[in-house]
C-alpha cells in the first residue's frame, strides 16, 4: 500500500519481531540502521504519556547516500531514510519514506536516478517482510 508519503505495509507479526525482520530486511537491500526511536519510551519520559509501541529506524544506504551527496552536498539534511514500525492490533504497520518525493523538495534532478534506487530497495525490503 502507498501512502502519499511513503511506502506501507501491515504484517502479521508482534511488534517486536516486526522490528527484527525490518532491520534484517533492510540489511539485505545495503541499509544500515544508524538510530533507532522508541517514541513509546520518549514519549513516556518526556511527557509521561502512554503511547502504543512504535519505533523510528533511521536506515542508510552508504553508496547511495554518497552519490547523492556528491549531487547536493545540503542532502544531508534530508538523510538518513526514516523507516518506521507500530503497533496495530495484533500486528504491525512497517513503513518507509518516499525517498522520491522527498528528494523532489531540493529540486535538483540529478537526483532523480538516485530516488528511484532508493525506493525500489525500500520498496523491496517492506515487501520481503
Amino acid at each position: 500500500m502507498k501512502e502519499t508519503y511513503g511506502f506501507t505495509r501491515k504484517v502479521d507479526l508482534p511488534f517486536a519481531d516486526a522490528v527484527l525482520q525490518t532491520t534484517d530486511a533492510l540489511k539485505k537491500e545495503g541499509f544500515g540502521v544508524l538510530t533507532e526511536i522508541d517514541m513509546k519510551a520518549k514519549l513516556k519520559e518526556k511527557l509521561d504519556v502512554d503511547f502504543r509501541n512504535y519505533v523510528i529506524l533511521g536506515a542508510c544506504n552508504p553508496s547511495l547516500a554518497y552519490q547523492a551527496l556528491q549531487e547536493e552536498l545540503n542532502l544531508g539534511l534530508l538523510l538518513p531514510c526514516n523507516v518506521i514500525v507500530y503497533e496495530e492490533d495484533e500486528g504491525a504497520v512497517v513503513a518507509a519514506i518516499d525517498a522520491k518525493k522527498m528528494m523532489s523538495v531540493v529540486e535538483n534532478e540529478k537526483l532523480e536516478k538516485v530516488s528511484e534506487m532508493v525506493n525500489e530497495k525500500l520498496k523491496r525490503a517492506i515487501e520481503s517482510i
